[in-house]
């Protein structure tokens, strides 16, 4: 399947439809926390809970975009020995179990522009990556990146946020190929009690420029975020209250495997028509 297709499938309002779905949910995880063996069978979980799109992080030394939970998450993986082989290894993987759900690297560009930008975006194709998320790259400085990803048939996510001012917005929803992530919170990744105020109408402004997807996160870390969030956006991101019980599954008992699985399922439910548990 072509890379653009695995993420239009995943947010077509008829396939959503049939699977009594009002939005596409989202899931974000590092690769390779708290090892590699693990995150493969967290993945394998995601999928399982019917997580819609896959947003692997790519363990970094220094993520800007990243709060305390997130971070140690790539500390975990890097401590445990991951390099960017063992990231395309970990997707092959995961592909080896799901050919349907789209793959999106959640990434920074040092880790793109160091092993050649051409290099590492067919790399990435070739291991079963469908999009690239690279947080510090701005649309301005994106010129040859856009172009590589282009042929090589990679598509792009950028990100909207709150502090993007109105007359920014189409210059980065005009260089997303595969969705737009509207950022709901300044500042880092984290989970927080209450969601951030004036989502629907941030959503409808970046809509009215694009016709691709709009994916809310950062901060949605609940089942009833989750509900809330799937009436005003195509997609929910959550990605620190998955992560932060990650590190506890290294040698977990099929008991704390079933646990874990009862969570993603608890918080993917929120996505649906009739959304099950807390109201």
């Amino acid at each position: 399947m072509v890379n653009s297709d695995r993420i239009a499938n995943a947010f077509d309002p008829s396939r959503l439809a049939s699977a009594g779905k009002s939005a596409a949910f989202v899931s974000y995880a590092c690769a390779g926390d708290p090892d590699f063996e693990t995150s493969v069978e967290v993945f394998r979980r995601l999928v399982k809970a019917g997580v819609d799109v896959l947003e692997i992080g790519v363990p970094f030394s220094d993520p800007l975009a990243d709060g305390p939970t997130n971070q140690r998450a790539a500390e975990r993986a890097l401590a445990s020995g991951m390099h960017s082989e063992d990231v395309f290894r970990l997707v092959r993987r995961v592909r080896e179990f799901t050919d349907e759900a789209p793959i999106v690297f959640y990434t920074y560009y040092n880790l793109v522009y160091s092993k050649g930008i051409r290099e590492y975006v067919r790399e990435a194709v070739d291991a079963g990556v469908d999009g690239l998320l690279v947080l510090d790259l701005p649309p301005e400085e994106a010129g040859e990146y856009l172009e590589i990803c282009k042929e090589e048939g990679m598509s792009t996510v950028f990100i909207v946020a709150p502090t993007t001012p109105p007359e920014r917005i189409p210059i980065i929803t005009g260089v997303a190929t595969g969705f737009v992530y509207y950022v709901s919170r300044e500042g880092v990744t984290g989970e927080r009690s209450e969601l951030a105020e004036g989502v629907k109408e941030a959503v409808a402004a970046i809509q009215a420029t694009t016709d691709y997807p709009v994916v809310v996160g950062f901060g949605i870390s609940t089942h009833d975020h989750v509900r809330a969030t799937a009436g005003m956006a195509s997609g929910v991101v959550v990605g620190s209250a998955i992560v932060k019980r990650c590190a506890a599954l290294a040698n977990a008992t099929e008991a704390e495997w079933d646990e874990f699985s009862r969570f993603l399922l608890e918080l993917t439910s929120g996505c649906n028509k009739d959304p099950i548990g807390p109201s």
